[in-house]
């Protein structure tokens, strides 16, 4: 018995010892393949590439969704008509990204400073011949089209002050080399947009500035002079509308003005609660039926909640989450500085504006008219963001170990072609 016994206990906690083990080594495991799998040279290539194609195409189902209504009341009862016309934004995006992606990068710097000009000659155009919607002028008309210029500005005001901090990468410990040209330039842009009374995409230019100067190592006495700015300007704007005064000082609770300002934001939020978990599945919102304005512009996170659910906005977010991730990893393995800022200010202006458009939804922030990037209806600001992305694939595509995997992956392709070939003639 005294031998048996040992052989009896040893044998009881074997078991309880494989059983404890099995869900760390699983979970090990788990996190060794994930481990790998971020360690490849193609992954920023992929998820760069995965996450935006995923986005636009959830943005195209969504904007089919929620505007069939508003398309069948507003075009001549069809309810295709701006899913179409989101479409072919696409058709004319799409290539421009691939264009973008594949150019040397010395042309694309030698774009920066007349894409600079450019875009302030439009925005100079639209604060005195501009369209006005919704209380902003920042919409310009060339005969049938449309433009919003200031789209269109931050793509041009990320690349040009990527390629002046880049210039003098080894200038920027002194404060004036910080400073100048690109804080007054920036300025000068956003001032434009100020004058149109667009809000929200004046805080999205101070959200780059930001970011462009963070990254090039501003001193902190900086951002909070720039946050002081921001507030002054921010409280003069509102102070100029009656009716954003009363978004921004009342959307805490748009239940307490639900007939006036707070029927956007109210709406928005029942859209999000009749989602629940999983939602009510794509096309059965209700609130696109006329209830929730701008459904498939500023609003589309609402409806997108409402059919696909917690899940489906989660799923929203962290695809945006993923190409900010590949963009820093990109951003920070890179020796070129052009190629650092650029990812930076990229990925401040694509997160920054959706944060500021959930946030918006949530009415955790005033509404302040910010599409939502891939997902909302528009094509000035699709163009852009498809352009800007189109950057950080060809940056991630040119990672030295990236160019060699894909160089090897054509080159076995070609030889397995060749090999086939030959094989055929045999044959």
């Amino acid at each position: 018995m005294a031998i048996v016994s040992p052989l009896r206990r040893s044998s009881r906690r074997t078991p309880s010892r494989g059983g404890s083990r099995g869900p760390r080594a699983g979970v090990g495991s788990w996190f060794a393949a994930l481990h790998d799998a971020l360690a490849r040279p193609l992954t920023s290539y992929y998820l760069l590439l995965g996450g935006s194609a995923l986005l636009l195409t959830i943005g195209l189902i969504m904007v089919f969704s929620a505007s069939s209504v508003y398309a069948f009341e507003n075009y001549d009862q069809n309810s295709y008509a701006v899913v179409i016309k989101q479409l072919i934004w696409v058709a004319i995006g799409l290539p421009c990204a691939w264009v973008a992606g594949h150019l040397p990068q010395r042309w694309i710097r030698r774009l920066a400073w007349p894409g600079y000009f450019v875009s302030l000659a439009l925005l100079l155009l639209t604060s005195f011949f501009g369209v006005t919607r919704n209380g902003n002028t920042n919409w310009l008309a060339f005969g049938p089209i449309q433009i919003q210029p200031s789209e269109i500005a931050k793509l041009a005001l990320v690349l040009w002050a990527a390629h002046v901090y880049a210039n003098k990468d080894r200038r920027l410990g002194n404060l004036h080399q910080v400073m100048m040209p690109v804080v007054p330039g920036m300025l000068a842009a956003t001032g434009l947009v100020i004058f149109g009374h667009d809000l929200g995409t004046a805080l999205v230019l101070f959200a780059i500035l930001l970011g462009m100067l963070w990254v090039v190592g501003a001193p902190a006495r900086m951002f909070a002079l720039s946050f002081l700015v921001i507030s002054v300007f921010a409280a003069a704007l509102a102070a100029m509308s009656p009716e954003r005064l009363t978004r921004i000082t009342t959307f805490t609770d748009p239940m307490r003005t639900y007939e006036g300002a707070g029927w956007q934001p109210a709406h928005g939020l029942f859209a999000l609660s009749q989602g629940g978990l999983f939602g009510q599945g794509i096309g059965a919102s209700q609130q696109k039926w006329g209830n929730l304005p701008e459904a498939h512009t500023d609003f589309i996170f609402a409806v997108l909640g409402e059919e696909l659910g917690l899940v489906g906005t989660l799923l929203v977010i962290g695809l945006f989450m993923t190409i900010a991730y590949a963009a820093i990893r990109v951003a920070r393995r890179t020796k070129d500085p052009f190629v650092r800022y650029m990812t930076f200010g990229i990925v401040v202006w694509i997160i920054g504006q959706m944060m500021i458009n959930v946030g918006m939804v949530l009415a955790l922030l005033p509404v302040i008219g910010i599409p939502l990037p891939l997902v909302s209806y528009g094509g000035s600001a699709l163009v852009p963001s498809l352009v800007a992305l189109g950057m950080l694939v060809g940056f991630a595509r040119r990672e030295p170990e990236a160019a060699r995997a894909l160089a090897q992956r054509k080159k076995a392709r070609n030889s397995g072609v060749t090999a086939g070939r030959i094989n055929g003639r045999g044959l």
